[in-house]
């Protein structure tokens, strides 16, 4: 099993770029898939520089309808039709972020939209979907902690009436030789509602985390609570993305040591299928 991070707010090497968003690369067997895309701001262009074919992915995997994920659809499905993409059905809705009082629409772009109901075979379920091999989505991931909560952040109007459940957040795992990957997006559920629902649904023990895990803007207790979550779970590999945020990411290196890694654009990790 190999990943490589096709977008991200850090680039790596020089000639990639970086963009506010994640796009990871997977590949398991002989399956691949395209686990979010970013903005679209970057992914053909890391792509190609990193030699990895867009065109010959097996399946698309959205985990939640915000621009930063899903913006770079319709390049991904550019020429092709009938790729399954795997979304919840709230991933469409109309999304809204409000700062001192100013809406910003964030959810997924007209382009990705229309790709998604025009080249795109929606798969969609609120139990976990098999995808290819080993890979599955969780689909809906149940909130059980009393700490991860984002209240107050996400709005499905402007005016910010009606609070965003985020109820379209999910995740991606695939169980190796090693123990069970997972894939997080944004992690809106929350990383331990994740981890906990993960290990619901696999045969092994978590082996490795991946990704966004927005805690940007989490307090100390979220942030030491989470760390914690993956220290008694024995997690060997975490790569912190996107929006885990540095304080996060800091206090994830401070306890992990080498078992942390920072992700970037261009970097690839390997696991054993």
């Amino acid at each position: 099993m190999r990943i490589v991070v096709l977008a991200d707010d850090v680039a790596g090497p020089r000639g990639l770029l970086a963009e506010h968003g994640l796009s990871l690369w997977v590949e398991t067997g002989d399956h691949r898939v395209l686990f979010d895309t970013g903005q679209g701001l970057v992914l053909e262009h890391n792509a190609r520089a990193l030699g990895i074919p867009l065109a010959r992915a097996d399946a698309v995997v959205l985990t939640h309808g915000h621009y930063d994920h899903t913006g770079g659809l319709a390049a991904a499905l550019s020429g092709r039709r009938g790729v399954p993409v795997y979304a919840q059905p709230e991933a469409t809705s109309p999304r809204y972020a409000r700062r001192a009082g100013v809406a910003r629409q964030i959810g997924m772009p007209d382009s990705a939209r229309q790709a998604l109901t025009e080249r795109g075979a929606v798969r969609s379920s609120r139990a976990p979907l098999p995808m290819c091999g080993s890979a599955r989505v969780t689909g809906f991931i149940p909130r059980r902690t009393d700490f991860e909560d984002e209240a107050g952040t996400f709005y499905l109007d402007a005016d910010g009436r009606e609070p965003d459940p985020l109820a379209d957040d999910q995740a991606a795992f695939v169980e190796t030789r090693a123990g069970t990957v997972v894939l997080l997006g944004c992690a809106h559920a929350g990383v331990v509602n994740t981890l906990r629902h993960v290990v619901s649904l696999a045969t092994g023990p978590i082996h490795a985390v991946i990704g966004g895990m927005h805690l940007a803007a989490a307090d100390p207790e979220r942030i030491e609570s989470t760390v914690r979550a993956l220290v008694d779970r024995g997690v060997r590999h975490v790569v912190p993305c996107h929006c885990t945020g540095l304080a996060a990411t800091a206090a994830l290196a401070r306890e992990l040591g080498d078992r942390c890694t920072p992700g970037h654009v261009g970097a690839a990790y390997e696991f054993e299928d």
